[in-house]
């Protein structure tokens, strides 16, 4: 038989299963499964706008901080990692701070753009956007960095197109690729000429899938065509 004292041992282990049970039913859903609070959407659109208007590295900076908190409220949804992604790899480019400080922004990009592609974020969204990370990390250092950078863009961009061909910003991302590659290596203006109209041609028929889904890029594609036909009166005014 069992003794008082083993009684009572038993006893206390029933209460405690059952009280760790009731507990575990009590948990809140994960929050990726909440929903978005109301409001959440205006509140995303309204600081999609303010990124794509602003260059100034300090309001870059405050809306990748807005664009985390929307992280937060909305875990389930890609959009503001890849957005806060986007928000740090242009500080980079406009930035006067010394390069290992850009490259912190750039590792907390790509944080941030992992964590996109756990949420199953657009596959070559999210592609080109790294591709254009690699590109950021080369412009820091250029001598000491093409080799690996530039076939590093080279091959993120060729994934991105393969997953969809109609990407725009895929083409636009090789373009600024083969740009700044020497000629020597195949790069340069001429050479990537064809890709920017590829890239012009292919934002007039692109349309986002909602009014928040990546949409950038047309304007530095234009602005780029411009310059060759500006170069191209120049030289034929001479």
């Amino acid at each position: 038989m069992l003794t008082m004292k083993t009684q009572l041992l038993l006893l206390a282990l029933v209460a405690a299963s059952f009280t760790s049970a009731s507990a575990q039913q009590k948990v809140p859903a994960p929050a990726a499964a909440q929903a978005a609070p109301e409001g959440y959407t205006d509140m995303l659109a309204a600081t999609i706008t303010d990124l794509m208007r602003t260059g100034d590295p300090a309001q870059l900076k405050e809306i990748s901080g807005k664009l985390e908190r929307a992280a937060a409220v909305a875990p389930a949804d890609w959009l503001p990692r890849y957005y806060q992604a986007y928000a740090l790899l242009i500080t980079t480019f406009q930035s006067k701070e010394e390069g290992d400080v850009k490259d912190k922004y750039l590792d907390q990009a790509e944080a941030a753009l992992a964590q996109a592609r756990k949420l199953r974020g657009d596959e070559s969204e999210l592609m080109t956007l790294q591709a254009y990370i690699h590109q950021a990390r080369l412009g820091i250092s250029p001598m000491a960095r093409s080799m690996k950078y530039s076939g590093l863009s080279a091959e993120m961009v060729e994934q991105a197109k393969k997953a969809n061909p109609a990407n725009p910003r895929a083409y636009l991302v090789q373009a600024n690729n083969v740009y700044y590659t020497p000629k020597m290596f195949g790069g340069g203006p001429e050479a990537a000429k064809p890709l920017y109209e590829q890239a012009k041609a292919r934002f007039a028929a692109f349309k986002p899938a909602t009014a928040l889904s990546p949409n950038w890029g047309e304007k530095q594609a234009i602005s780029r065509l411009a310059a060759y036909e500006k170069t191209a009166a120049q030289t034929a005014a001479k």
